[in-house]
Protein backbone atom coordinates (compact mmCIF):
# COMPACT_ATOMS: atom_id res chain seq x y z
CA UNK A 1 0.00 0.00 0.00
CA UNK A 2 1.49 3.51 -0.84
CA UNK A 3 1.56 5.85 2.71
CA UNK A 4 1.79 9.37 3.55
CA UNK A 5 2.56 10.02 7.14
CA UNK A 6 1.68 14.27 7.94
CA UNK A 7 3.66 16.03 11.14
CA UNK A 8 5.43 19.16 11.83
CA UNK A 9 6.62 17.84 14.45
CA UNK A 10 10.45 15.82 13.25
CA UNK A 11 10.24 13.41 16.70
CA UNK A 12 6.60 12.17 16.00
CA UNK A 13 7.04 12.04 12.54
CA UNK A 14 10.07 9.81 12.51
CA UNK A 15 8.62 7.63 15.17
CA UNK A 16 5.03 7.48 13.16
CA UNK A 17 6.95 5.98 10.18
CA UNK A 18 9.23 3.62 12.16
CA UNK A 19 6.31 1.94 13.91
CA UNK A 20 4.57 2.32 9.70
CA UNK A 21 8.09 0.01 8.49
CA UNK A 22 7.48 -2.48 11.46
CA UNK A 23 4.15 -3.21 10.09
CA UNK A 24 4.89 -2.74 6.14
CA UNK A 25 7.49 -3.12 3.62
CA UNK A 26 7.05 -0.65 1.26
CA UNK A 27 8.32 3.10 1.23
CA UNK A 28 5.97 5.74 3.16
CA UNK A 29 6.24 9.25 2.11
CA UNK A 30 6.23 12.31 4.79
CA UNK A 31 4.77 15.91 5.06
CA UNK A 32 6.04 18.40 7.39
CA UNK A 33 3.19 20.57 7.24
CA UNK A 34 -0.26 20.28 7.31
CA UNK A 35 -1.21 23.68 5.16
CA UNK A 36 -0.68 21.60 1.52
CA UNK A 37 -3.81 23.51 -0.12
CA UNK A 38 -7.39 22.40 -1.93
CA UNK A 39 -5.10 20.98 -4.94
CA UNK A 40 -2.33 19.08 -2.68
CA UNK A 41 -4.90 17.12 -0.77
CA UNK A 42 -7.09 16.55 -3.43
CA UNK A 43 -3.92 14.84 -4.96
CA UNK A 44 -2.95 13.16 -1.02
CA UNK A 45 -6.31 11.96 -1.43
CA UNK A 46 -6.17 9.86 -4.78
CA UNK A 47 -2.30 8.96 -4.28
CA UNK A 48 -2.17 7.20 -1.17
CA UNK A 49 -3.85 4.05 0.19
CA UNK A 50 -3.38 5.55 3.63
CA UNK A 51 -2.66 8.97 5.37
CA UNK A 52 -1.32 9.22 9.19
CA UNK A 53 -1.95 12.68 10.06
CA UNK A 54 -0.06 13.65 13.87
CA UNK A 55 -3.32 16.00 15.41
CA UNK A 56 -1.02 17.38 18.38
CA UNK A 57 1.00 20.25 16.40
CA UNK A 58 -1.96 21.62 15.80
CA UNK A 59 -5.33 20.04 15.87
CA UNK A 60 -7.51 22.52 14.26
CA UNK A 61 -5.20 22.53 11.18
CA UNK A 62 -5.31 18.62 11.45
CA UNK A 63 -8.66 18.13 11.08
CA UNK A 64 -9.46 20.47 8.32
CA UNK A 65 -6.75 18.50 6.25
CA UNK A 66 -8.51 15.30 7.60
CA UNK A 67 -11.98 16.82 6.25
CA UNK A 68 -10.75 17.47 3.30
CA UNK A 69 -8.44 14.42 2.12
CA UNK A 70 -11.47 12.57 2.67
CA UNK A 71 -14.30 14.85 0.68
CA UNK A 72 -11.83 14.31 -2.57
CA UNK A 73 -10.32 10.66 -2.56
CA UNK A 74 -10.88 7.23 -1.48
CA UNK A 75 -7.56 7.49 1.10
CA UNK A 76 -8.02 6.00 4.38
CA UNK A 77 -7.23 8.44 6.67
CA UNK A 78 -6.02 7.85 10.27
CA UNK A 79 -4.97 10.43 13.23
CA UNK A 80 -2.87 9.58 16.10
CA UNK A 81 -2.24 11.78 19.75
CA UNK A 82 -1.59 11.51 22.94
CA UNK A 83 -4.88 13.19 24.41
CA UNK A 84 -7.91 10.56 25.16
CA UNK A 85 -10.44 13.50 24.56
CA UNK A 86 -13.28 12.14 23.11
CA UNK A 87 -14.59 15.09 21.80
CA UNK A 88 -11.41 15.61 19.63
CA UNK A 89 -12.40 11.70 18.34
CA UNK A 90 -15.54 12.67 17.46
CA UNK A 91 -14.68 15.87 15.83
CA UNK A 92 -12.22 13.28 13.74
CA UNK A 93 -14.51 10.24 13.03
CA UNK A 94 -16.90 13.03 11.69
CA UNK A 95 -14.57 14.80 9.77
CA UNK A 96 -13.83 11.15 7.77
CA UNK A 97 -10.99 9.52 9.73
CA UNK A 98 -10.98 5.50 9.99
CA UNK A 99 -8.55 4.92 12.89
CA UNK A 100 -7.57 7.22 15.94
CA UNK A 101 -4.57 5.63 17.28
CA UNK A 102 -3.30 6.41 20.88
CA UNK A 103 0.55 7.73 20.96
CA UNK A 104 3.05 6.48 21.58
CA UNK A 105 1.72 4.33 18.72
CA UNK A 106 1.28 0.56 19.14
CA UNK A 107 2.76 -1.52 16.59
CA UNK A 108 0.03 -4.72 17.01
CA UNK A 109 -2.49 -1.53 16.98
CA UNK A 110 -1.02 -0.10 13.86
CA UNK A 111 -0.73 -3.61 11.94
CA UNK A 112 -4.72 -4.24 12.61
CA UNK A 113 -5.27 -0.93 11.48
CA UNK A 114 -3.42 -1.21 8.33
CA UNK A 115 -5.34 -4.84 7.46
CA UNK A 116 -8.55 -2.50 7.74
CA UNK A 117 -7.17 -0.26 5.81
CA UNK A 118 -6.00 -2.64 3.09
CA UNK A 119 -9.48 -4.34 3.16
CA UNK A 120 -11.19 -0.89 2.36
CA UNK A 121 -8.50 -0.17 -0.33
CA UNK A 122 -9.49 -3.84 -2.30
CA UNK A 123 -13.07 -3.00 -1.93
CA UNK A 124 -12.77 0.35 -3.40
CA UNK A 125 -11.10 -1.37 -6.41
CA UNK A 126 -14.19 -3.56 -6.80
CA UNK A 127 -16.07 -0.67 -6.95
CA UNK A 128 -13.66 1.35 -9.61
CA UNK A 129 -14.11 -1.88 -11.98
CA UNK A 130 -17.99 -1.81 -11.78
CA UNK A 131 -18.33 1.92 -11.98
CA UNK A 132 -21.60 3.45 -13.31
CA UNK A 133 -21.78 6.32 -16.09
CA UNK A 134 -22.73 9.99 -15.87
CA UNK A 135 -24.25 12.17 -18.06
CA UNK A 136 -24.70 15.79 -17.30
CA UNK A 137 -26.83 18.31 -18.86
CA UNK A 138 -26.20 21.70 -19.24
CA UNK A 139 -27.58 24.58 -20.36
CA UNK A 140 -26.14 27.19 -23.54
CA UNK A 141 -28.20 29.46 -21.54
CA UNK A 142 -31.02 30.08 -18.72
CA UNK A 143 -34.32 28.78 -20.09
CA UNK A 144 -32.92 26.30 -22.46
CA UNK A 145 -34.83 23.43 -21.40
CA UNK A 146 -31.81 21.61 -19.48
CA UNK A 147 -34.17 20.16 -16.49
CA UNK A 148 -36.99 18.87 -18.68
CA UNK A 149 -34.72 16.87 -21.01
CA UNK A 150 -32.72 15.61 -18.03
CA UNK A 151 -35.72 14.22 -16.56
CA UNK A 152 -36.74 12.25 -18.85
CA UNK A 153 -33.84 11.12 -20.07
CA UNK A 154 -33.59 9.76 -16.77
CA UNK A 155 -36.90 8.80 -16.28
CA UNK A 156 -36.73 6.82 -19.58
CA UNK A 157 -33.54 4.78 -18.26
CA UNK A 158 -35.25 3.90 -15.51
CA UNK A 159 -38.88 2.77 -16.78
CA UNK A 160 -37.98 1.84 -20.28
CA UNK A 161 -34.99 0.25 -20.10
CA UNK A 162 -35.02 -0.88 -16.52
CA UNK A 163 -31.68 0.52 -15.85
CA UNK A 164 -30.73 1.95 -11.51
CA UNK A 165 -30.60 5.04 -13.07
CA UNK A 166 -29.71 8.17 -10.19
CA UNK A 167 -31.13 12.07 -11.06
CA UNK A 168 -29.21 14.68 -9.52
CA UNK A 169 -30.52 17.98 -9.23
CA UNK A 170 -27.25 20.46 -9.16
CA UNK A 171 -29.23 23.63 -10.76
CA UNK A 172 -28.67 25.84 -7.96
CA UNK A 173 -30.02 28.25 -6.57
CA UNK A 174 -33.70 27.23 -7.77
CA UNK A 175 -33.59 23.67 -9.32
CA UNK A 176 -36.97 22.66 -9.68
CA UNK A 177 -36.74 19.04 -11.26
CA UNK A 178 -38.70 17.22 -8.16
CA UNK A 179 -41.77 19.45 -9.21
CA UNK A 180 -41.45 18.66 -12.46
CA UNK A 181 -41.33 14.73 -11.58
CA UNK A 182 -44.53 15.43 -8.88
CA UNK A 183 -41.82 14.35 -5.85
CA UNK A 184 -41.76 15.62 -2.48
CA UNK A 185 -38.34 15.14 -0.92
CA UNK A 186 -37.52 15.37 2.47
CA UNK A 187 -33.94 15.77 1.81
CA UNK A 188 -32.25 17.74 -0.53
CA UNK A 189 -28.56 17.92 -1.84
CA UNK A 190 -27.99 20.57 0.33
CA UNK A 191 -27.96 18.01 3.10
CA UNK A 192 -25.73 15.89 1.25
CA UNK A 193 -22.90 18.53 1.21
CA UNK A 194 -23.27 19.68 4.87
CA UNK A 195 -22.30 15.63 5.38
CA UNK A 196 -19.64 15.22 2.13
CA UNK A 197 -16.68 14.43 4.69
CA UNK A 198 -18.77 11.14 5.62
CA UNK A 199 -20.99 10.75 2.65
CA UNK A 200 -21.23 7.04 1.46
CA UNK A 201 -23.62 4.72 -0.18
CA UNK A 202 -25.61 4.64 3.21
CA UNK A 203 -25.89 8.18 3.54
CA UNK A 204 -26.22 8.84 -0.02
CA UNK A 205 -29.37 6.34 -0.20
CA UNK A 206 -31.08 7.73 2.50
CA UNK A 207 -31.34 11.50 1.06
CA UNK A 208 -32.90 10.40 -2.13
CA UNK A 209 -36.40 10.15 -3.07
CA UNK A 210 -38.31 7.69 -5.04
CA UNK A 211 -40.00 8.61 -8.28
CA UNK A 212 -42.65 6.22 -9.62
CA UNK A 213 -40.92 5.65 -12.53
CA UNK A 214 -38.50 3.48 -10.36
CA UNK A 215 -36.02 6.98 -10.61
CA UNK A 216 -34.20 7.71 -7.60
CA UNK A 217 -34.17 11.66 -7.34
CA UNK A 218 -31.36 13.77 -5.22
CA UNK A 219 -33.21 16.96 -5.34
CA UNK A 220 -32.43 20.72 -4.84
CA UNK A 221 -33.41 22.09 -1.49
CA UNK A 222 -37.24 23.87 -1.45
CA UNK A 223 -35.76 27.28 -0.14
CA UNK A 224 -33.08 29.31 -1.96
CA UNK A 225 -30.11 27.71 -1.77
CA UNK A 226 -26.11 28.54 -2.25
CA UNK A 227 -24.71 28.60 -5.75
CA UNK A 228 -21.04 27.94 -4.51
CA UNK A 229 -20.37 23.98 -3.82
CA UNK A 230 -16.61 23.19 -3.91
CA UNK A 231 -15.20 20.57 -6.92
CA UNK A 232 -14.36 18.63 -4.23
CA UNK A 233 -17.90 17.88 -2.62
CA UNK A 234 -19.19 17.46 -6.51
CA UNK A 235 -16.53 14.98 -7.15
CA UNK A 236 -17.24 13.08 -4.16
CA UNK A 237 -20.75 13.15 -4.40
CA UNK A 238 -20.67 11.68 -8.09
CA UNK A 239 -18.10 8.92 -7.28
CA UNK A 240 -20.13 7.59 -4.46
CA UNK A 241 -23.17 7.88 -6.81
CA UNK A 242 -21.58 5.76 -9.59
CA UNK A 243 -20.75 3.44 -6.86
CA UNK A 244 -24.49 2.43 -6.32
CA UNK A 245 -26.10 3.46 -10.01
CA UNK A 246 -25.80 2.29 -13.32
CA UNK A 247 -26.64 5.78 -14.69
CA UNK A 248 -26.25 8.94 -12.91
CA UNK A 249 -28.28 11.97 -14.61
CA UNK A 250 -26.80 15.59 -13.70
CA UNK A 251 -29.54 18.54 -13.97
CA UNK A 252 -26.73 21.23 -14.18
CA UNK A 253 -28.43 24.25 -15.72
CA UNK A 254 -26.10 26.79 -16.46
CA UNK A 255 -23.13 26.31 -13.58
CA UNK A 256 -19.94 27.80 -15.04
CA UNK A 257 -17.81 25.42 -12.68
CA UNK A 258 -19.69 22.63 -14.02
CA UNK A 259 -17.96 23.58 -17.55
CA UNK A 260 -15.03 22.27 -16.26
CA UNK A 261 -13.40 19.47 -18.34
CA UNK A 262 -10.94 18.65 -14.98
CA UNK A 263 -14.14 17.55 -13.10
CA UNK A 264 -15.31 14.76 -15.28
CA UNK A 265 -13.18 11.99 -17.36
CA UNK A 266 -13.54 10.66 -20.60
CA UNK A 267 -16.04 8.18 -19.28
CA UNK A 268 -18.72 10.74 -18.35
CA UNK A 269 -20.70 12.58 -21.10
CA UNK A 270 -21.88 16.40 -21.22
CA UNK A 271 -24.98 16.93 -23.31
CA UNK A 272 -25.04 20.70 -24.11
CA UNK A 273 -28.77 21.98 -24.78
CA UNK A 274 -29.28 24.79 -26.41
CA UNK A 275 -31.72 26.36 -28.86
CA UNK A 276 -31.44 28.12 -32.08
CA UNK A 277 -31.32 31.84 -31.34
CA UNK A 278 -27.84 34.07 -31.19
CA UNK A 279 -26.76 34.42 -27.93
CA UNK A 280 -27.89 30.53 -27.25
CA UNK A 281 -25.77 29.53 -29.99
CA UNK A 282 -22.67 31.69 -29.38
CA UNK A 283 -22.60 31.01 -25.31
CA UNK A 284 -22.77 27.45 -26.86
CA UNK A 285 -19.29 28.12 -28.94
CA UNK A 286 -17.36 29.22 -26.23
CA UNK A 287 -18.42 26.19 -24.03
CA UNK A 288 -17.76 23.69 -27.21
CA UNK A 289 -14.05 25.48 -27.05
CA UNK A 290 -13.79 25.18 -23.20
CA UNK A 291 -14.74 21.19 -23.61
CA UNK A 292 -12.75 20.56 -26.82
CA UNK A 293 -9.62 18.18 -26.50
CA UNK A 294 -7.94 14.81 -25.56
CA UNK A 295 -8.88 13.04 -22.31
CA UNK A 296 -11.84 14.74 -21.52
CA UNK A 297 -15.82 14.20 -21.23
CA UNK A 298 -17.40 12.81 -24.78
CA UNK A 299 -19.74 15.82 -25.60
CA UNK A 300 -22.59 16.02 -27.36
CA UNK A 301 -25.42 18.63 -28.50
CA UNK A 302 -28.50 19.04 -28.34
CA UNK A 303 -30.37 21.19 -30.31
CA UNK A 304 -33.77 21.98 -28.33
CA UNK A 305 -37.35 23.61 -29.10
CA UNK A 306 -36.56 22.38 -32.57
CA UNK A 307 -39.23 23.79 -35.46
CA UNK A 308 -38.38 22.71 -38.87
CA UNK A 309 -41.48 24.69 -40.25
CA UNK A 310 -40.10 28.07 -38.99
CA UNK A 311 -36.79 28.83 -38.64
CA UNK A 312 -35.33 32.16 -38.46
CA UNK A 313 -31.74 30.74 -38.60
CA UNK A 314 -30.60 28.40 -41.25
CA UNK A 315 -29.33 25.04 -40.16
CA UNK A 316 -26.08 25.82 -41.83
CA UNK A 317 -25.60 28.91 -39.93
CA UNK A 318 -26.12 26.84 -36.78
CA UNK A 319 -23.69 24.28 -37.18
CA UNK A 320 -21.43 26.91 -38.41
CA UNK A 321 -21.65 29.21 -34.95
CA UNK A 322 -21.11 25.79 -32.85
CA UNK A 323 -18.59 24.59 -35.10
CA UNK A 324 -19.79 21.62 -35.47
CA UNK A 325 -23.06 19.77 -36.14
CA UNK A 326 -25.44 19.07 -33.96
CA UNK A 327 -25.95 15.40 -32.33
CA UNK A 328 -29.72 15.62 -31.19
CA UNK A 329 -32.26 17.67 -32.53
CA UNK A 330 -35.23 17.50 -29.54
CA UNK A 331 -39.14 18.95 -31.67
CA UNK A 332 -40.79 22.25 -30.34
CA UNK A 333 -43.93 20.97 -28.43
CA UNK A 334 -45.40 23.99 -26.31
CA UNK A 335 -47.91 21.64 -24.81
CA UNK A 336 -46.46 19.00 -24.23
CA UNK A 337 -43.98 20.69 -22.27
CA UNK A 338 -46.33 22.70 -20.35
CA UNK A 339 -48.49 19.90 -19.53
CA UNK A 340 -45.89 18.24 -18.20
CA UNK A 341 -44.83 21.04 -15.64
CA UNK A 342 -48.40 21.55 -14.83
CA UNK A 343 -49.26 17.69 -13.97
CA UNK A 344 -45.72 16.33 -13.69
CA UNK A 345 -46.42 13.95 -16.44
CA UNK A 346 -43.38 13.01 -18.10
CA UNK A 347 -43.34 13.85 -21.60
CA UNK A 348 -41.60 10.36 -22.27
CA UNK A 349 -45.37 8.50 -20.86
CA UNK A 350 -46.85 10.28 -24.31
CA UNK A 351 -46.53 9.46 -27.58
CA UNK A 352 -45.90 12.35 -29.43
CA UNK A 353 -43.05 13.19 -31.50
CA UNK A 354 -41.22 15.13 -29.00
CA UNK A 355 -41.51 11.84 -26.51
CA UNK A 356 -40.10 9.87 -29.27
CA UNK A 357 -37.06 12.20 -29.77
CA UNK A 358 -36.50 11.64 -25.84
CA UNK A 359 -36.67 7.89 -26.27
CA UNK A 360 -34.42 7.79 -29.40
CA UNK A 361 -32.09 9.98 -27.05
CA UNK A 362 -32.34 7.29 -24.40
CA UNK A 363 -32.04 4.41 -26.59
CA UNK A 364 -28.50 6.11 -27.61
CA UNK A 365 -26.96 6.36 -23.89
CA UNK A 366 -27.91 2.73 -22.96
CA UNK A 367 -26.77 1.47 -26.46
CA UNK A 368 -30.57 -0.45 -26.89
CA UNK A 369 -33.19 -0.06 -29.53
CA UNK A 370 -36.30 1.73 -28.57
CA UNK A 371 -38.98 -0.56 -27.62
CA UNK A 372 -42.08 -1.87 -29.40
CA UNK A 373 -44.46 -0.46 -26.91
CA UNK A 374 -42.50 3.08 -27.59
CA UNK A 375 -42.80 2.41 -31.81
CA UNK A 376 -46.58 1.89 -31.43
CA UNK A 377 -46.89 4.71 -29.33
CA UNK A 378 -45.43 6.78 -32.05
CA UNK A 379 -47.19 5.58 -35.11
CA UNK A 380 -50.75 6.80 -32.65
CA UNK A 381 -50.28 10.25 -34.09
CA UNK A 382 -49.66 9.24 -37.96
CA UNK A 383 -52.47 6.93 -37.75
CA UNK A 384 -54.76 9.50 -36.36
CA UNK A 385 -54.03 11.95 -39.29
CA UNK A 386 -54.47 9.68 -41.88
CA UNK A 387 -58.09 8.85 -40.35
CA UNK A 388 -59.35 12.45 -39.86
CA UNK A 389 -60.09 12.91 -43.76
CA UNK A 390 -62.18 10.11 -44.00
CA UNK A 391 -64.27 11.52 -40.81
CA UNK A 392 -64.98 14.81 -42.53
CA UNK A 393 -68.29 15.50 -44.10
CA UNK A 394 -68.65 14.10 -47.81
CA UNK A 395 -69.04 16.99 -50.21
CA UNK A 396 -72.60 17.23 -52.09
Amino acid sequence: MSIAVVSPDEERRNAAILAMGECQSGPVDEYIAYSQGDDDWRQMGRRYDVVLIDLDSDSEQAIEMVDKICATGPATVMVYSARADQELVVRCMRAGAREYLAWPIDCREMALALVRAAALSSSSQRIKETKGKLLVFLGSKGGAGVTTVACNVAVSLAREYQQRTLLIDLNLPLGDAAILLGVKAQYSIASVFQNVSRLDSHLLSAMLTRHSSGLSVLAAPSDFAPTYISTGAIERLIEVALRDFEYVVVDAGTRLDMKSRDIFDESATIYLVTQAGIPELLNSRRVISMLSGEGGPKLEVILNRYDQRHRDIAEEYIAKSLTRPVDWKIPNNYVAVRRMQNTATPLVASGSQIAHAMQQLTSSVCGKPVSRHDEEERKWPRLLRRVRPSLAPQAG
